[in-house]
């Protein structure tokens, strides 16, 4: 019987299968459809709360100026002969200024006109002060006398076209304007008595009606060449005026 159990003891045991390695699932670059694959960031379009993707803006030319290059270039080259498009006369800015008088005895005016030619021109003006004190207007330097504002390229067309086709025909007893106004180099200074002529005024929330002036700049030589260049975008000038 010992012998028996030293042989049972000293039997070799049978060794256990080894386990096959297990292989790990490989990444994609993209997931096979209708699996489990984790999304890419921004695709979450599903997901509740998402934020849309944003729209890139669609720039939009002003509609006067695609006219001034379609058929004012060419009548004006037609006009006055020139060699080449880059001679014939282009704006240059639109110049706003409304000048207040009663601020030496309200500030508060300026406030308001402040807020009314932004309205007017799209974009904010700047306070214009005195440069030096005068004793009779009891103004002294550096008191605001006026706001004005500057406008260039897009704004530039935009205003004019709203100015040419709402404003102006909205004039009271408006019988054209007068052609006199040039600088002699080929700019263009208007006056506008009301400026609730414009569209953007509410007339029940102004304080009192205010007017302005208009100035045009154009790269003209003469003024006939300016008072062409306006006349061709629109200018309803009255026929006896004008140098």
């Amino acid at each position: 019987m010992a012998q028996d159990n030293d042989t049972k003891d000293t039997a070799p045991k049978a060794e256990k299968p080894a386990k096959a390695p297990k292989e790990k699932p490989r990444r994609d670059a993209a997931a096979p459809e209708g699996g489990k694959g984790k999304p890419a960031k921004g695709a979450a379009a599903g997901k509740p709360g998402a934020k849309p993707a944003r729209q890139p803006k669609v720039k939009v030319n002003p509609r006067l100026r695609e006219f001034y290059h379609r058929e004012v270039v060419s009548a004006l080259v037609k006009e006055f002969g020139y060699q080449n498009a880059m001679q014939v006369p282009r704006l240059r800015k639109i110049v706003l200024n409304m000048g207040l008088g009663e601020a030496t005895q309200n500030v508060k005016v300026v406030d308001a006109a402040f807020a009314e030619l932004t309205a007017i021109a799209g974009q904010k003006p700047v306070i214009t002060r005195a440069r030096k004190s005068i004793s009779t207007f009891k103004l002294r330097a550096g008191h605001p006398i006026g706001v004005m504002v500057t406008l260039r390229r897009e704004p530039m067309w935009e205003f004019l076209d709203r100015f040419l086709s709402l404003a102006l025909p909205r004039t009271r007893d408006f019988k054209g304007i007068s052609g006199k106004q040039f600088d002699g180099k080929g700019n263009f200074t208007m006056g506008v008595r009301e400026q609730i002529i414009f569209p953007e005024i509410d007339y029940d929330k102004i304080d009192k009606v205010k007017g302005l002036n208009v100035t045009i700049c154009t790269t003209a030589r003469t003024d006939r060449e300016g008072r062409a260049l306006l006349a061709q975008l629109g200018f309803p000038f009255r026929a006896e005026g004008g140098k």
